[in-house]
């Protein structure tokens, strides 16, 4: 059973927090909240949450500030930040802290998610058996618990990384191993290139952006990953058979 924390001195917010993901599903037994610092680090010195998640401004008091306590009192304790703030100042403060992401406000569902999901399984060394919505890799459409754990690394890693200028060689440095050798694995496993895979959970998330939102096409493709506009247009006809404007006609 894993234990939760949720800090914002907006009680809304929390109360939102609390309903953004099933964290039942997840494992979460214990899911406690606070309105102010002082408390915050009270319940979590009780508690010893596995994750919790900061606002960056908590009244008065900065949330990494809070962080920094508990990290001198030796909690395990992962922490996510969350802020309505994109101030690269706060977002510095948070990566000295060790936390594992840094989150807009309003907090992203699918982008909370897989922050979690990661967590789970490369810091607190659970798995996803239980989340049924979730144990279904979308690309592969095989059983999350089907596949190694190194595999599973590297599924989350790309889900929580795809915007970026992710490469194999980029995944393979953070796991110290040599990049042919961990794409060999990965494409053994799952029958897919890694640059494959990569491609294709941009194209799905792209699918689901234009189904979902008004966004132009151009703001789309660079929030999957693609700074080139032709080339998503390439991608995404040959993955679907049909341009993006044709999909969201």
């Amino acid at each position: 059973m894993y234990k939760l924390l949720i800090v914002d001195d907006e009680p809304q917010i929390l109360e939102g927090m609390k309903r953004t993901l099933d964290w039942e599903k997840y494992g979460f037994g214990c899911i406690e909240t606070s309105e102010t610092a002082d408390d915050a680090i009270s319940k979590a010195v009780a508690i010893y949450p596995d994750i919790a998640i900061f606002d960056i401004c908590i009244g008065k008091d900065r949330g990494y500030e809070a962080i920094s306590k508990l990290n001198g009192l030796g909690l395990p304790t992962k922490y996510i930040i969350m802020s309505g703030y994109n101030e690269f100042e706060y977002a510095r403060e948070a990566i000295r802290c060790g936390v594992k992401d840094y989150l807009l406000k309003p907090v992203n569902r699918s982008k909370l998610q897989e922050v979690v999901e990661k967590i789970i399984v490369e810091d607190l060394h659970g798995t996803l058996e239980g989340t049924s919505d979730v144990n279904l890799d979308p690309v592969l459409g095989v059983r999350y618990d089907s596949l190694s754990k190194l595999t599973n690394h590297i599924l989350l890693t790309v889900k929580t990384e795809y915007e970026q200028n992710i490469t194999l060689k980029m995944v393979a440095e953070q796991f110290r191993m040599n990049g042919t050798y961990l794409g060999q694995i990965f494409l053994k496993e799952t029958k897919m290139k890694f640059s494959e895979y990569v491609m294709a959970y941009r194209m799905l998330k792209a699918r689901e952006r234009i189904l979902s939102t008004d966004d132009k096409i151009a703001s789309i493709a660079h929030s999957v990953g693609y700074s080139n506009l032709g080339y998503f247009y390439t991608h995404f006809h040959a993955y679907f058979d049909k341009s993006p404007s044709d999909l969201r006609r």
